[in-house]
């Protein structure tokens, strides 16, 4: 009886070592976790660390109103009424020059197609990221996606961009149609080395996607945009004044916009991803297996819908650079220290 009594007592011991060398398991992961998303967050944070706090604030405030998701329905004749407005009323704040900024191009004055405005990138582009992080169940599933991401992707970039300089059409549809096919391929990848070589690490299936689609949303600005780098955009004097066209300007545009989209579209793809992996271990999931895909998308929507006008505002739309930096060719032609660039969006 005192054996049996003390093989009892001691049960419990190892029950209890089992169960405390677990919860040290979790306690780890879920520090690694939490130290990942911190590492995250302030690789976000870095990116506006240098810039003016007020000024980020008052263009996140703008862009909030310019991607009302209203403005993708405005019609020919109310932006006609809005540049009669604007003519005889200079000033900025009225309705009329945000229904300007939401709808026409600031290079070309050119309206904007209704699907690649601003106010439409959200709508589009939100459900597309969701469906290109799916996990593979085939090649159509995996390509489709992909396919539909990556040409929206570039003929935002290509319309939104800097038009300021002069281009054929077949040599814009040409880079637009290598930018498509290259960023593709690249978001691809991923999800054939999952098929191929059936991963099965939780992090490494989740990041994978993650790490890719950053680098190739930062490829397709590159891509797309590449003419403004090659031959330049227009630059200005403070009084509006172009002084001619500059490839450092064009690069420097180019190369903020792509830091710009490669913060966007990695955190919109990681935050999901982070939340389902803890959805996923909750009785409510257990019970309910079908609210996963539910909970997904409404995270990747919420934290898009932050996300793109954080994105849109790392960056003033007007970039200033040191006229010294700039080619001799432009240098005489004003006294001036700083001279001014469209950057698009």
């Amino acid at each position: 009886m005192e054996r049996l009594g003390g093989s009892q007592e001691l049960m419990p011991v190892k029950g209890r070592s089992q169960i405390l060398a677990g919860s040290q398991k979790k306690k780890k992961k879920k520090s690694q976790l939490l130290l990942l998303c911190l590492y995250f967050s302030a690789a976000i944070n870095l990116s506006v660390a240098f810039l003016p706090h007020k000024s980020f604030i008052r263009r996140f405030l703008q862009w909030t109103e310019l991607l009302d998701p209203t403005n993708v329905f405005i019609s020919v004749e109310s932006i006609e009424n809005s540049r009669h407005l604007l003519c005889t009323n200079e000033d900025a704040s009225n309705p009329a020059s945000e229904d300007q900024r939401a709808t026409v191009h600031a290079d070309s004055s050119n309206l904007i197609p209704k699907l690649f405005r601003p106010a439409a990138f959200l709508p589009f582009m939100a459900p597309t990221v969701f469906l290109s992080m799916m996990p593979p169940k085939g090649i159509k599933s995996v390509i489709l996606p992909q396919v539909f991401l990556y040409t929206y992707m570039t003929m935002f970039n290509s319309i939104n961009g800097n038009r300021s300089y002069t281009c054929k059409p077949l040599e814009r549809s040409l880079l637009m149609a290598e930018a498509i096919a290259a960023s593709t391929f690249l978001g691809v990848v991923p999800h054939f080395i999952q098929i191929k070589y059936g991963l099965t690490n939780p992090w490494i299936k989740r990041l994978l996607p993650v790490v890719f689609l950053v680098q190739a949303s930062g490829m397709n600005v590159y891509m797309s945009r590449n003419i403004e780098s090659i031959k330049g955009i227009a630059v200005m004097d403070k009084e509006g004044n172009v002084l001619g066209h500059s490839t450092i300007a064009g690069t420097k545009a180019v190369r903020e916009t792509a830091v710009s989209r490669t913060v966007l579209f990695g955190t919109s793809a990681l935050i999901p991803e982070i939340f389902t992996y803890f959805f996923k271990r909750t009785q409510f999931f257990l019970k309910n297996p079908g609210s996963l895909w539910i909970l997904k998308l409404s995270c990747t929507f919420l934290t898009m819908g932050l996300m793109v006008p954080v994105s849109f505002s790392v960056f003033p739309q007007i970039g200033q650079i040191q006229c010294r930096s700039h080619e001799e060719k432009i240098q005489p032609s004003t006294e001036e220290t700083e001279i001014f660039y469209h950057r698009g969006v």
